[in-house]
């Protein structure tokens, strides 16, 4: 029963027993109805109510009172929530999209945002964070072969309202067209050059593809990096393609040693050929001028031997003779005094001593000659024929 219900000795006391009444200090538990309708009451109190507990109309009042507290406090916590919703933080990484009765309204930059609640609706998007989609499959090459390349895309949000809006799935979409740029650059390549030196080039032509066809769909998406992780020959064949590599690694093995050694001979020939002109250069420039003192100097001696004749061929004999005899080491001379061949040896009587053998002349008594006289007659006999060739000839 209510600590203060009518009829009761005025026992209106305060459910702790604190007042006097029938329970005295009687420290029993509150009645937990009495202790909410009180605090209701007061409620309605702040509010501008009034209190439901004085009179038989205590009843009707205290419900008023009641469902209007309750109507205040749902209104405070409306409003609370309200509140609360109607703020937002956005970080650093990303990018907040804002919609208005589902319709864009404004991309906001990181800080502290306000929006409507319950009609703005909020779409966060990290736009720094690099994310990597992978893709695998077996596909022709243009020359008929099949091959299995794995591919990796690292991507990021460029377009936070394009990525939001434009696109129900962006990352479906971004292995779509994956799949589709790779198939189609591969199909436009030979497997050589899929399987060996054309990998680093695939990839460009696959990132440029796939960069373009987001572009065009409105993903909102920027392609970051494209690597081609790996390209194989199907099982099958991989034996028969590894041989075919090993024959091109000693094909281009062969070429560089053949590079390096031509590297080696081609200007070692350049140099000896470059010596030889210049050689026959310098040969050609010592003839011309050879020739050209050597007309000189006959136009000289023409003049002189247009002056004496006799004189000038008698030394041109001579000089002739030095010439001709200047390289011989031995001479024999016939003497018609004597009947005997004369042997000299020059290159003895040059260094001052005469052979053991060759170095005495045969004559009638066999005494040793003595050089000078040797030297005279051979002078002698050298003039005695010159006469007589000249009488011969008059």
């Amino acid at each position: 029963m209510a600590w203060n219900e009518p009829g009761g000795n005025r026992n209106d006391n305060d459910p702790w027993g604190t007042g006097g009444g029938r329970r005295g200090n009687d420290q029993g538990p509150p009645d937990l109805d009495e202790a909410l309708k009180k605090g209701l009451d007061k409620l309605n109190r702040m509010l501008g109510g009034k209190g439901g507990s004085s009179g038989n109309a205590g009843g009707s009042g205290s419900s008023a009172g009641g469902f209007g507290a309750i109507l205040a406090l749902a209104a405070i916590l409306v409003a609370g929530y309200v509140i609360y919703q109607s703020f937002y933080t956005v970080d650093e990484q990303e990018r907040a999209v804002v919609l208005r009765f589902g319709e864009y309204n404004r991309t906001e930059n990181p800080g502290l945002r306000f929006k409507v609640p319950l009609i703005d609706t909020v779409n966060k998007v990290r736009v720094t964070s690099i994310r990597t989609a992978e893709s695998s499959g077996q596909m022709l090459t243009q020359d008929e072969n099949l091959v299995t390349v794995d591919l990796q895309v690292q991507y990021r949000v460029g377009d936070a309202q394009a990525y939001v809006l434009n696109v129900r799935d962006s990352n479906q979409a971004l292995a779509f067209a994956t799949d589709s740029a790779l198939r189609h650059e591969v199909g436009s390549s030979s497997l050589d050059d899929v399987l060996t030196e054309g990998r680093a080039e695939l990839a460009v032509r696959v990132e440029q593809r796939l960069q373009s066809f987001l572009k065009e769909y409105g993903t909102g998406l920027e392609i970051v990096r494209v690597n081609v992780e790996s390209t194989q020959p199907p099982a099958a064949v991989q034996d028969a393609f590894r041989e075919v590599q090993r024959a091109r690694e000693d094909e281009q093995r062969l070429k560089e040693e053949a590079e390096t050694y031509r590297n080696k001979i081609v200007p070692e020939a350049r140099g000896q050929a470059q010596r030889m002109i210049e050689e026959a250069n310098a040969y050609k420039e010592e003839a011309i001028e050879r020739a050209r003192g050597e007309t000189s100097r006959f136009n000289q001696l023409l003049a002189v031997y247009e002056n004496a004749p006799v004189v000038t061929r008698e030394r041109m004999y001579i000089q002739t003779l030095e010439q001709v005899l200047g390289n011989s080491s031995k001479i024999f001379v016939d003497t018609e005094s004597s009947g005997n061949m004369m042997y000299l040896p020059l290159d003895r009587l040059m260094q001052g001593t005469l052979p053991s053998s060759g170095s005495r002349t045969s004559t009638g008594s066999g005494q040793q000659v003595d050089i000078q006289n040797l030297t005279d007659q051979v002078l002698q006999e050298l003039r005695t024929r010159q006469d007589t060739n000249s009488r011969r000839s008059r």
